[in-house]
Order: C-alpha cells, then structure tokens, then sequence
C-alpha cells in the first residue's frame, strides 16, 4: 500500500511539473509573437513617402532645385515635387499665402517678410559673376567702375582702357533676386540705368554673349565659355575666393518656409533632411554652388 502510494505521489508530481513546463513554453511563444507584431508595426512606420511638395521662386536656383528635385524623387518614388520659376520676390509672396510649400530666394530675406512668420533656411552661397562679350578687352573693373557704369556715369568701354564701344548695361527684373543681391552689395539700389531688363538668368547670358560692348550680371553656377567673367577689385569670381570672403559679389540660396522647419508637414521635413544630408550636400556642390558655414 505504501508502496502504491509512493509510486502515484511520484505520477501526480511528474504530471505537475510537465504542466508547468508546458505552461512556460506557451508564455515563451505567446512573447515571440508579441515581439514580432511590435517589429511589424515599426516597419509599418517607416514605408516610403506618398504627396507632394511645391517649391516657386528664384530663377537663378533652377540649376540647384531641378538636381535636388531629380535625387529626392528618385529615393522617394511616392513623392512628386514641382518647382516653378517665377523670381524670388514672388516665391516669397506665395509662401507666405501659403500657396506653396517652399519658396526660393537668391536672395536674404527682409525683414518685413521675416515679420510675416516666413523663415530662412539658407541652403547654399552662390556667388553672383559679372560677365562681358568675348570680343571685350576689358577684363577687370573696380567696384567703383561697376557702380559707374550701372548708375549710367560711365556709358563708353574708352573709359576703362577699353574700344570706343558703347557700353549695354544689361540687368534683370526688379523682383530678381539676383538683382536685389547685386545693386544691395555694390550699394546702389533703385540707381541702376539699364539698357535691358531680362526675365531669366539664362537670358542674361545669352544677351551678353551676343551683344558687342554688353555687361551683365549671373550666377556663379551658370557661367560658361560664351562670356568673360571679369574681375572685380582684382578678384577672380570663383569658389575659393567668395568662402576666403575675398570677393565682393555673393549671396545666399534661402528654401524659405512659412514657420521652422519642424512645424511642417512629414514631406517638407524629409525635404530639408535630404538637403541637408551627405547625399544633398553632394548635389549642391555639384552644381557649383558653395555649402554654407
């Protein structure tokens, strides 16, 4: 009898014990399940972009926005990005109407857009080069003789070591950044005579290209071998010289927002995040342009 009773005491211990064994491999795998539906739900939360994003404004950034536009879209497919050129003044106009998400200044912002909640995130430094016909044998001006010839007190290229040609002061819009950058740098806003006002940077070179005794101004990044960048106070208009601070003429590229950059919506943040990341800032030098310090 005792015996027997050993030997069940024995049973219902084993059975007890094969119970709790069981009952912990069901917690186990109850957790790994739970382990895997939390994976699932961050890999949910990192799908790729799907909208899309609005940039107006400068003409002189077409150069810049396009490569941005061409590598964003390509590392995010769901997102379609559209940039109009439509000069800096009215890219901040419709971002601060809310119009657009981005707009793009060649120039810093003022203050009174600053007051209307719109802000400035500088995204490059482009340098702005004065250039020349070929055919042109004056190839270095000062800062004084630049002022003259814009202000309409020098008006013969004889004047400056030059022919006797007739010297075709060639200038943009008024709402161009770029002209808001060049006659506030050289200190001679609303005196400039022009002989013509152009719509578009590559308008302004091609002008100048092919017009005998012209003078115009461009962005550093769109200069070729149709015209003569020349020298300013001795200074060549090139990358090194505008980060030394050597040379007179340079401005900012602003991407301006209507608040901070963290108040935007998902895509616009992701914008600036690729901007400003190794593969954006790779782009921006590319086109020629210089990153800011």
């Amino acid at each position: 009898m005792k015996n027997r009773m050993k030997k069940l005491l024995v049973l219902a211990t084993a059975a007890t014990m094969m119970t709790a064994a069981f009952t912990g491999c069901g917690s186990s795998s109850d957790g790994a399940d739970n382990n895997a539906d939390t994976s699932a739900d961050k890999g949910a939360s990192n799908e790729n972009l799907s909208g899309s994003l609005s940039l107006a404004g400068s003409t002189s950034m077409e150069k810049l926005c396009e490569a941005l536009k061409e590598s964003f879209m390509e590392k995010n497919p769901g997102v379609t990005v559209t940039v109009e050129y439509t000069g800096s003044g009215s890219g901040i106009e419709s971002v601060t109407a809310g119009s657009v998400d981005i707009g793009d200044s060649s120039r810093a912002l003022t203050d009174d857009e600053k007051a209307n909640g719109v802000e400035e995130n500088i995204v490059a430094i482009d340098g702005i080069a004065v250039i020349t016909d070929k055919d042109n044998s004056v190839t270095e001006l000062t800062s004084d003789d630049l002022k003259k010839i814009y202000t309409g007190e020098i008006s013969n290229w004889k004047d400056l070591g030059g022919k006797d040609e007739a010297i075709v002061a060639i200038g943009r819009e008024a709402a161009s950044g770029t002209r808001g950058a060049f006659e506030e740098l050289l200190d001679v806003k609303d005196q400039c005579k022009y002989a013509q006002e152009l719509d578009s940077t590559g308008a302004v070179l091609a002008k100048v290209g092919s017009t005998p005794g012209a003078i115009g101004y461009v962005s550093l990044d769109v200069l070729d071998d149709t015209v003569t960048a020349m020298k300013i106070d001795g200074v060549e208009a090139t990358e090194e010289n505008i980060v030394a601070g050597k040379y007179l003429l340079s401005r900012p590229f602003v991407m301006a927002t209507k608040g901070k950059i963290d108040e935007q919506n998902d895509i616009v943040k992701a914008w600036f995040d690729y901007v400003n990341s190794d593969e954006g800032q790779a782009v921006i030098k590319k086109v020629g342009l210089i990153l800011p310090q």
